[in-house]
Protein backbone atom coordinates (compact mmCIF):
# COMPACT_ATOMS: atom_id res chain seq x y z
CA UNK A 1 0.00 0.00 0.00
CA UNK A 2 2.77 2.01 0.94
CA UNK A 3 4.51 1.80 -2.81
CA UNK A 4 1.38 3.12 -4.61
CA UNK A 5 0.41 5.96 -2.27
CA UNK A 6 1.78 8.92 -1.54
CA UNK A 7 -0.01 10.91 1.16
CA UNK A 8 -1.76 8.16 3.34
CA UNK A 9 -0.29 7.80 6.59
CA UNK A 10 0.45 4.45 7.68
CA UNK A 11 -0.53 3.69 11.91
CA UNK A 12 -0.14 -0.28 13.81
CA UNK A 13 -3.09 -0.43 15.86
CA UNK A 14 -1.32 -1.44 18.11
CA UNK A 15 1.65 -3.45 17.40
CA UNK A 16 2.08 -5.61 21.08
CA UNK A 17 5.67 -4.46 21.71
CA UNK A 18 6.78 -6.34 25.23
CA UNK A 19 6.51 -9.45 23.29
CA UNK A 20 8.80 -8.20 20.44
CA UNK A 21 12.72 -7.74 20.34
CA UNK A 22 12.57 -3.82 19.94
CA UNK A 23 15.61 -3.20 18.27
CA UNK A 24 14.40 -5.97 15.41
CA UNK A 25 10.77 -3.48 15.60
CA UNK A 26 12.94 -0.37 15.31
CA UNK A 27 14.94 -1.63 12.15
CA UNK A 28 11.52 -3.18 10.39
CA UNK A 29 9.81 -0.10 11.21
CA UNK A 30 12.34 2.01 10.15
CA UNK A 31 13.36 0.03 6.54
CA UNK A 32 9.64 0.74 6.18
CA UNK A 33 9.17 4.36 7.27
CA UNK A 34 12.43 4.86 5.18
CA UNK A 35 10.58 3.31 1.90
CA UNK A 36 7.75 5.08 2.21
CA UNK A 37 8.88 8.69 2.82
CA UNK A 38 8.79 8.79 6.86
CA UNK A 39 4.42 7.83 6.45
CA UNK A 40 5.09 5.42 9.36
CA UNK A 41 3.17 6.31 13.42
CA UNK A 42 4.48 3.10 15.10
CA UNK A 43 1.27 2.70 17.62
CA UNK A 44 2.39 0.44 20.29
CA UNK A 45 0.67 -1.21 23.13
CA UNK A 46 0.59 -3.99 26.39
CA UNK A 47 -1.48 -7.61 25.25
CA UNK A 48 -3.91 -8.21 27.94
CA UNK A 49 -3.54 -11.77 27.37
CA UNK A 50 -1.22 -13.52 29.34
CA UNK A 51 -1.23 -16.20 26.42
CA UNK A 52 0.07 -13.59 24.14
CA UNK A 53 3.37 -13.49 26.53
CA UNK A 54 3.35 -17.08 26.91
CA UNK A 55 3.33 -18.18 23.67
CA UNK A 56 7.04 -16.03 22.60
CA UNK A 57 8.12 -17.03 25.80
CA UNK A 58 8.32 -13.51 27.51
CA UNK A 59 7.52 -13.30 31.03
CA UNK A 60 3.90 -11.46 32.09
CA UNK A 61 5.00 -9.71 35.30
CA UNK A 62 6.52 -6.67 34.93
CA UNK A 63 5.32 -5.99 31.53
CA UNK A 64 5.19 -2.42 31.61
CA UNK A 65 8.42 -1.78 32.42
CA UNK A 66 9.49 -4.22 29.74
CA UNK A 67 7.54 -1.98 27.46
CA UNK A 68 9.23 1.22 28.63
CA UNK A 69 12.60 0.24 28.04
CA UNK A 70 11.54 -1.26 24.54
CA UNK A 71 9.86 2.15 23.97
CA UNK A 72 13.64 3.83 24.67
CA UNK A 73 15.27 1.82 22.58
CA UNK A 74 13.31 2.34 19.28
CA UNK A 75 13.88 5.82 20.44
CA UNK A 76 17.49 6.07 20.92
CA UNK A 77 17.89 4.03 17.78
CA UNK A 78 15.74 6.23 15.93
CA UNK A 79 18.82 9.11 16.90
CA UNK A 80 21.00 7.40 13.68
CA UNK A 81 23.52 7.43 16.38
CA UNK A 82 25.62 4.91 17.89
CA UNK A 83 23.06 4.14 20.62
CA UNK A 84 23.64 1.47 23.68
CA UNK A 85 20.96 0.44 26.36
CA UNK A 86 21.36 -1.61 29.86
CA UNK A 87 18.67 -2.08 31.54
CA UNK A 88 16.72 -4.72 33.81
CA UNK A 89 15.28 -7.24 30.37
CA UNK A 90 17.53 -5.71 27.81
CA UNK A 91 20.92 -5.22 26.74
CA UNK A 92 21.76 -3.47 23.63
CA UNK A 93 25.68 -3.27 22.99
CA UNK A 94 26.50 0.36 21.32
CA UNK A 95 24.94 0.00 18.02
CA UNK A 96 23.10 2.23 14.74
CA UNK A 97 20.98 1.26 12.37
CA UNK A 98 20.35 2.31 8.97
CA UNK A 99 18.00 3.65 7.95
CA UNK A 100 17.03 5.37 10.98
CA UNK A 101 14.21 7.57 11.25
CA UNK A 102 12.69 9.16 14.41
CA UNK A 103 9.26 7.50 14.42
CA UNK A 104 6.31 9.07 16.09
CA UNK A 105 5.68 6.25 18.74
CA UNK A 106 1.59 6.58 19.70
CA UNK A 107 0.91 4.61 22.70
CA UNK A 108 -2.70 2.69 23.14
CA UNK A 109 -4.59 1.44 26.15
CA UNK A 110 -7.11 3.30 29.16
CA UNK A 111 -5.15 2.21 32.46
CA UNK A 112 -3.32 4.79 34.62
CA UNK A 113 0.03 3.75 33.56
CA UNK A 114 -0.90 3.82 29.66
CA UNK A 115 -2.20 6.91 29.71
CA UNK A 116 1.17 8.29 31.31
CA UNK A 117 3.43 6.23 29.25
CA UNK A 118 1.73 7.75 26.07
CA UNK A 119 2.54 11.51 27.71
CA UNK A 120 5.98 11.01 29.11
CA UNK A 121 7.25 8.09 26.45
CA UNK A 122 4.92 9.31 23.70
CA UNK A 123 4.20 11.17 21.12
CA UNK A 124 0.47 10.43 21.26
CA UNK A 125 -2.45 8.22 22.37
CA UNK A 126 -4.37 5.82 20.36
CA UNK A 127 -8.06 4.79 22.52
CA UNK A 128 -9.09 1.53 21.95
CA UNK A 129 -12.85 1.91 22.09
CA UNK A 130 -15.30 -0.01 24.39
CA UNK A 131 -17.29 1.09 27.31
CA UNK A 132 -15.09 3.42 28.72
CA UNK A 133 -15.86 7.44 28.96
CA UNK A 134 -13.52 9.10 25.94
CA UNK A 135 -14.03 12.44 27.69
CA UNK A 136 -12.57 11.57 30.93
CA UNK A 137 -9.95 9.82 29.59
CA UNK A 138 -9.33 12.84 27.11
CA UNK A 139 -9.50 15.12 30.50
CA UNK A 140 -6.96 12.52 32.33
CA UNK A 141 -4.71 12.65 29.42
CA UNK A 142 -5.18 16.59 29.57
CA UNK A 143 -4.27 16.60 33.34
CA UNK A 144 -0.85 14.73 32.64
CA UNK A 145 0.02 16.76 29.96
CA UNK A 146 -0.30 19.64 32.13
CA UNK A 147 1.57 18.16 35.06
CA UNK A 148 4.42 17.35 33.19
CA UNK A 149 5.00 20.49 31.36
CA UNK A 150 3.92 18.84 27.90
CA UNK A 151 0.97 20.66 27.55
CA UNK A 152 1.87 23.13 24.63
CA UNK A 153 4.23 20.32 22.77
CA UNK A 154 2.93 18.32 19.73
CA UNK A 155 0.72 15.40 20.56
CA UNK A 156 -1.80 13.18 18.40
CA UNK A 157 -5.02 11.56 19.65
CA UNK A 158 -6.46 9.00 17.73
CA UNK A 159 -10.21 7.72 19.06
CA UNK A 160 -12.90 5.24 18.29
CA UNK A 161 -16.08 7.26 17.95
CA UNK A 162 -19.80 6.95 16.56
CA UNK A 163 -18.79 11.11 16.01
CA UNK A 164 -16.32 9.79 13.49
CA UNK A 165 -18.91 9.20 10.59
CA UNK A 166 -20.30 12.60 10.58
CA UNK A 167 -19.02 16.13 9.36
CA UNK A 168 -20.58 17.74 12.57
CA UNK A 169 -18.98 14.89 14.69
CA UNK A 170 -15.58 15.08 13.47
CA UNK A 171 -15.70 19.03 14.32
CA UNK A 172 -16.89 18.11 17.75
CA UNK A 173 -13.94 15.59 18.12
CA UNK A 174 -11.72 18.22 16.89
CA UNK A 175 -13.11 20.63 19.73
CA UNK A 176 -12.18 18.19 22.49
CA UNK A 177 -8.42 18.05 20.92
CA UNK A 178 -9.01 14.84 18.95
CA UNK A 179 -6.29 14.57 16.08
CA UNK A 180 -7.22 11.50 14.04
CA UNK A 181 -10.72 9.19 14.23
CA UNK A 182 -10.31 5.84 14.05
CA UNK A 183 -13.05 3.92 11.60
CA UNK A 184 -14.31 0.64 10.44
CA UNK A 185 -17.31 -0.70 8.98
CA UNK A 186 -17.10 -4.18 10.54
CA UNK A 187 -16.58 -4.97 14.59
CA UNK A 188 -13.29 -6.96 14.70
CA UNK A 189 -14.76 -8.82 17.83
CA UNK A 190 -17.66 -10.24 16.15
CA UNK A 191 -16.46 -14.11 15.98
CA UNK A 192 -16.66 -16.00 12.95
CA UNK A 193 -15.65 -15.23 9.03
CA UNK A 194 -16.54 -12.07 7.46
CA UNK A 195 -19.35 -12.80 4.82
CA UNK A 196 -19.69 -9.10 3.37
CA UNK A 197 -18.47 -9.18 -0.12
CA UNK A 198 -15.72 -6.60 -1.09
CA UNK A 199 -18.05 -4.83 -3.39
CA UNK A 200 -19.92 -3.82 -0.04
CA UNK A 201 -16.75 -2.98 1.46
CA UNK A 202 -15.83 -0.72 -1.35
CA UNK A 203 -19.20 1.09 -1.24
CA UNK A 204 -18.59 1.77 2.48
CA UNK A 205 -15.46 3.16 1.96
CA UNK A 206 -16.37 5.73 -0.93
CA UNK A 207 -19.63 6.28 0.81
CA UNK A 208 -17.45 7.67 4.20
CA UNK A 209 -15.19 9.81 1.58
CA UNK A 210 -17.78 11.38 0.42
CA UNK A 211 -20.11 12.29 3.23
CA UNK A 212 -17.41 12.35 5.79
CA UNK A 213 -13.82 12.55 4.03
CA UNK A 214 -15.15 15.29 1.05
CA UNK A 215 -17.24 17.57 2.92
CA UNK A 216 -14.58 18.38 6.15
CA UNK A 217 -12.03 19.14 3.29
Amino acid sequence: MGAVTSRIRFTPFVLKLPVRPPVLVAKQAMSITGLIGDRLGLGVGLSPWPEDFRVMGVPWERRGKRMDEAIDIIRGLGTGEYFEFHGEFFDVPAIKINPARPLPILVGGHSEPALRRAVVRGDGWMHAGGGDDLDALLTRINAIREAEGKAADPFEIHVISMDAYTPDGVKRLEDKGVTDVIVGFRNPYVKGPDTEPLAKKIEHLERFAETVIGKAN
